[in-house]
């Protein structure tokens, strides 16, 4: 183990100026050398010849450099390369990078991959990625191309690379044994580590990149599970004592649906068992989670426990008090409602009546974590949007009981490849279907400059149609100097003594005092507030089913799940609803947000679309904590690799060697992900 240790300082080669270039990339041993992979390769038996080159197809070209020039434009210098080969020739191009011409010289030979396209009405190649061919690398079929930093060049971190793998590689040591290893048809660590840095085929590549991928995986999903099993502990069997339950779903205006029946059971089940239950609750905005997690409450209720529910705002807190009032007051369960806005005497009363268990049910906000806050049993802790309170602040609520039963509740549809990873140690039910009657909201990007077309027919809509209600949506609520931005006070004020003036505006935003909210909201849900100007205050949980309208301003400035927790607000009851992104998209990723936007209401669709357009580092918060990311897996499309790694972390015990101290420093760990 300690030849993987050695800093790449005392590497041959590398002296204290280029570790300092090779640490900027998070290379401080060999072993980060090791998995410092390749983010491309230039494979130089798939070349194509310069006249077989098609329009827009990625392909890979190889030629010798005729001519070299470069010319400035108002935006950018653009740097291009006259390349020849036996087929003819073609000027390669790039763009704001004008040091290149110290670097690409005539005669030199070029490999390049990118497409074919125009520029100035003439053909060109845009160049993605380049390599000056050496003589040393005309042996190597695939070239490997590293993430490099500013004092590195591909030579030297091949040659480097290639140095420690065969000092080194003989020292790592090989976690899955043989019979692992053909039952998941596995190559061994070295094959792996070689052919991931110097492939002999593309097909050997795929085999070592399965390989490490697992490799990483395990690990992290190993530690996930010893956790899990470390805090197993005896809970409460919440079993039935009066079918109270059953009482109120055939109690209920409506029928639940198949999926709503099937995950109930699931959960039922678990409460039933001496097992703490740890669940995490998927489903899609308005798929009905909040009434089966009033049930799993009813269930801990019936069993003789009280229930706490944790939500991330005032609103949400009330509107939820009101549906437990609404479906299980009736019944006898006795709830309240702690949250900023309590007044003393009443929470007083609230703090009183938990601790003796007269109060049967508590849903709050973060006041249901103050010390003072006891309750008599406590059975049944449900956590709602949990992406918006923190590790600590959830395992603050479950122990003021004895082990209770944990449900975790998103409407923040997750990929499966990204729950298996974040949620490894919970067990996953998704309410995958949505209530009968519900149409799919009708979603349109609009140009900025039709702004007053839009408010136009929202105010013919809204004076037309008795009962209908709108959403407009502002991202900031005021003005801001260094944004270009329609701020929600600005817009609300233009609105209201504009082309709006003849309806009743309103106006909510973070900064009201929780009575304010409470007001605008209640006059919102009444009638007496046609057009609610709001900022992302009502993102999550407001159900307010007359609204049929929502205008988003600036909707290239939200995330694609954000942009669509907004939607869910509108299309909530039988009538059709519109959702009008009004917008100035500037940024390809932008553009592809708004279009997806467009194309689907299906959140888990729209969360798949939302990992390919940021990266699960993004999503997982990689890069904003600056941890190590995955190095081989993709949460993208290794879903049979995040679940095989999931049932091998629980039915295999590796070689206490590799699970000191190095490597536990080395993966990435459970506690440096978050789902933003």
């Amino acid at each position: 183990m300690e030849p993987l240790l050695q800093k790449v300082q005392f590497l041959k080669g590398v002296g204290p100026r280029r570790s300092e270039c090779l640490a900027r990339l998070g290379i401080a041993d060999v072993f980060d050398l090791f998995w410092h992979i390749p983010r491309a390769y230039f494979d130089q038996s798939q070349v194509k010849a310069i006249s077989g080159l098609v329009p827009a197809e990625k392909a890979s070209i190889v030629g010798r450099v005729v001519a070299v020039d470069t010319r400035r434009t108002r935006r950018q210098p653009v740097f291009r390369a006259l390349l020849q080969d036996d087929s003819g020739t073609l000027p390669a191009v790039w763009f704001n990078q004008a040091f290149l011409s110290r670097l690409i010289q005539p005669g030199h030979s070029l490999f390049l991959s990118g497409r074919l396209g125009s520029y100035g009405g003439q053909p060109v190649f845009y160049v993605s990625e380049y390599e000056v061919l050496e003589e040393e690398n005309q042996a190597l079929r695939i070239l490997p191309v590293y993430p490099l930093t500013s004092g590195l060049t591909q030579k030297a971190m091949r040659a480097l690379v290639s140095q420690a793998l065969q000092e080194r590689l003989v020292y790592y040591p090989e976690i899955f044994d043989s019979a692992v290893r053909d039952r998941c048809q596995l190559c061994d660590i070295n094959y792996a580590f070689y052919n991931i840095h110097f492939p002999s085929s593309p097909e050997a590549c795929q085999k070592a990149r399965r390989r490490l991928a697992l490799e990483e995986l395990f690990l992290f999903h190993y530690e996930l599970w010893q956790r899990r099993q470390a805090d197993r502990v005896n809970g409460v069997s919440h079993r039935a004592r009066s079918g109270l339950v059953k009482r109120i779903v055939d109690s209920l205006p409506f029928g639940l649906t198949k999926a709503q029946q099937r995950v109930l059971n699931l959960i039922l089940r678990d409460m039933e068992s001496t097992q703490p239950m740890n669940r995490l609750l998927q489903g899609d905005v308005g798929a009905g989670k909040t009434i089966v997690a009033l049930l799993a409450m009813a269930q801990a209720v019936d069993s003789g426990c009280q229930a706490a529910m944790m939500v991330p705002t005032d609103i949400l807190a009330k509107q939820h008090f009101q549906a437990l009032k609404q479906f299980l007051e009736p019944h006898g369960v006795i709830a309240a409602c702690l949250r900023g806005a309590t007044g003393a005497a009443e929470r007083q009363q609230i703090v009183q009546s938990l601790a003796e268990g007269s109060l049967d049910v508590l849903v709050g906000t973060h006041a249901l974590l103050q010390e003072d806050i006891n309750f008599k049993e406590l059975g049944l802790v449900v956590i709602d949007e949990q992406h918006r309170f923190g590790v600590k602040q959830r395992a603050r609520l479950g122990v003021k009981g004895p082990n209770p039963d944990l449900l975790i509740m998103t409407a923040t549809p997750i990929p499966r490849t990204l729950a298996l990873t974040l949620y490894g140690d919970l067990d996953l039910a998704v309410i995958d279907e949505l209530p009968p009657g519900r149409k799919p909201v009708k979603t349109r990007v609009v140009a900025e400059n039709k702004r007053k077309q839009v408010y136009s027919w929202l105010r013919d809509k809204l004076l037309s149609q008795p009962g209908t209600q709108a959403y407009i949506i502002c991202p900031l609520v005021e003005e801001s100097e260094d944004q270009d931005l329609k701020a929600a006070q600005t817009l609300f004020d233009e609105l209201r003594q504009g082309i709006l003036q003849e309806l009743p505006v309103g106006m909510l935003h973070g900064r009201l005092r929780p009575g304010q909210k409470d007001q605008v909201m209640e006059d919102f849900k009444e009638g007496r507030i046609k057009a609610l100007v709001a900022t992302t205050v009502v993102e999550v949980g407001v159900d307010v089913p007359s609204a049929t309208i929502m205008v988003v301003e600036h909707a290239e400035r939200f995330g694609l799940s954000q942009l669509h927790q907004l939607r869910g607000r509108v299309g909530r009851g039988s009538r059709q609803s519109f959702c009008l992104l009004l917008s100035n998209p500037r940024t390809e990723e932008a553009w592809r947000r708004l279009q997806a936007m467009e194309r689907s209401s299906d959140g888990f669709y729209l969360a798949k679309e939302d990992l390919a357009i940021r990266g699960p580092g993004e999503i997982l918060g990689f890069k904003q904590h600056g941890i190590n990311q995955f190095k081989a897996a993709d949460l993208l499309e290794d879903r049979e690799l995040i679940e095989l790694s999931l049932e091998l972390a629980k039915s295999y015990e590796p070689d206490s060697l590799i699970m000191n101290e190095y490597f536990e420093r080395k993966f990435v760990k459970p506690e440096d992900v978050s789902f933003n």
